[in-house]
């Protein structure tokens, strides 16, 4: 026997007097009221409602227990209520500052269909790391080296200029003798990671660029001026090239990629965000 569902109905025809009426409040039919009361008068082993008149007539033992059913039934569906407060209670969640407003909102739009509600911080890897540690997030989108995550973003260089089709060789920026200045490759702060700029500097060093030609920014903003007025190259994404105006092309030789792995409080937490892999993929710019 179901005593809350029982116990609810019991309530609502003690205090209207009337199966019927107590049916209809408790959103059941009369036939599935009755045989909750006489489950529920069973249980106890006592008379809930006295059947010798056209009323439900609470017995003695009915007026007795009716506050007590009052009381079940209010925690029952306070319970619920919390349930549902902490099911749809935000998931806070650290993204990289490289997604855009549109991409994270359609991102949010996937989750609310799925009963989801995430609450975006936008923030580099290292704070996005520390959010996760603090417990102010409750997941985190970390980076991580492309074989061991669960999204990877190839990266390329991007300019102002149209400087042709295909893969950029970096030779072709080796300074001439010569020439006091020479172009530059700017990273942002979300390629600040060890497996990216390692790999870029390997590159660079194949390629016999000197160590300034490929530069840190302090902000994506400040690496895409130097881009757009210095006529230098952003290392970036296809879809922020996109965004920036800016033409993309891959490096040629070793690929160079983001590569982004959950972390999270719990294993259901880290499961959830992985449900909406494909929309994280997209707010990533995994694929363009």
């Amino acid at each position: 026997m179901d005593l809350v569902a029982a116990c609810r109905v019991f309530v609502q025809v003690g205090e209207r007097g009337s199966f019927t009426l107590g049916a209809a409040a408790a959103r059941v039919p009369q036939s599935v009221a009755s045989r909750r009361i006489a489950a529920l008068e069973e249980h106890f082993g006592e008379r809930l409602f006295d059947r010798s008149t056209r009323r439900a007539a609470l017995t003695a033992f009915g007026r007795d227990m009716l506050p007590s059913a009052r009381r079940l039934v209010r925690l029952a569906e306070a319970m619920e209520h919390d349930a549902e407060r902490a099911r749809l209670r935000p998931l806070g969640l650290a993204v990289p500052e490289t997604c855009s407003v549109r991409r994270l909102a359609l991102l949010d739009a996937a989750a609310r269909a799925q009963e989801i509600v995430l609450d975006f911080r936008t923030a580099g890897p290292a704070e996005r790391a520390e959010l996760l540690r603090s417990r102010e997030v409750r997941a985190a989108l970390d980076a991580v080296p492309p074989d061991e995550a669960d999204w990877v973003v190839p990266l390329g260089v991007a300019s102002l200029a149209d400087e042709g089709a295909g893969p950029f060789r970096l030779e072709t920026l080796r300074s001439v003798r010569g020439r006091r200045s020479f172009r530059r490759i700017w990273v942002q702060p979300e390629d600040e990671v060890a497996h990216i700029r390692d790999r870029l500097q390997r590159l660079g060093h194949r390629s016999a660029l000197v160590p300034a030609q490929i530069t840190s920014a302090a902000s994506l903003v400040a690496a895409a001026s130097e881009a757009m007025s210095a006529g230098d190259l952003l290392l970036c994404s296809p879809p922020q090239a996109d965004e920036l105006g800016l033409r993309w092309r891959p490096l040629a030789g070793t690929p160079v990629a983001r590569g982004y792995a959950v972390s999270a409080e719990t294993a259901d937490d880290a499961g959830r965000v992985r449900g909406l892999g494909e929309h994280v993929a997209q707010a990533l710019g995994e694929g363009g």
